[in-house]
């Protein structure tokens, strides 16, 4: 296993800090003391709090961006590709939880291009999400449905899982996949 950079502790400690606590309530000298240094030690790796929200935000942000531009472009049934929208979710909330937790509560604390940046990606994934589900529509393979309130129900589900599994004691990531891509899709085929 690759033995993690000081920067990348920084931010991984952050982010349980975050998830905990919440971005604006956790300081500097927070992390500093969750890691046994001196606050000052960490403005030799990272600038402060606000890279490391971005650092975090933007990192998964571009993960579900990269796993959508791939989905997009397959030549596989749109249906097929809700699925695979439905398993990325699930592997990034297993993969990044806590990170996750930062994405969908603290990403308003982002400033300037760095705000703009992931709302950019956020939007045009939703986007690239609306278009396949009314793919789905056009060519009979989804109930005809308001493509808004299907695209709706389905990322409130998704971008909640991490706080459901975190709960629920982390079921496995196949019984999982298999489980929630069958009762999301049952209400849309």
């Amino acid at each position: 296993m690759k033995t993690l950079s000081r920067k990348d502790e920084i931010i991984l400690v952050a982010a349980h800090l975050f998830n905990e606590k919440g971005y604006k309530a956790v300081s500097m000298r927070d992390i500093a003391k969750a890691m046994d240094i001196k606050a000052a030690s960490l403005y030799n790796h990272i600038s402060g709090k606000q890279e490391i929200l971005s650092e975090i935000i933007l990192k998964v942000a571009e993960e579900f961006t990269v796993g959508m531009e791939k989905m997009v472009s397959e030549s596989i049934s749109a249906i097929k590709k809700v699925e695979k929208v439905i398993e990325l979710h699930i592997d990034i909330t297993v993969n990044h939880s806590e990170a996750l937790a930062a994405l969908n509560n603290d990403w308003m604390h982002l400033e300037s291009e760095n705000l703009k940046a992931f709302v950019q990606m956020r939007e045009d994934y939703e986007e690239n999400f609306r278009s396949i589900i009314k793919e789905g529509i056009d060519n009979g393979e989804i109930k005809s449905y308001h493509p808004e309130v299907i695209l709706f129900s389905i990322l409130s589900t998704l971008r909640t899982l991490y706080l459901w599994n975190q709960k629920r004691g982390k079921l496995d990531v196949n019984i999982l996949k298999k489980d929630m891509v069958s009762v999301l899709i049952k209400g849309i085929k």
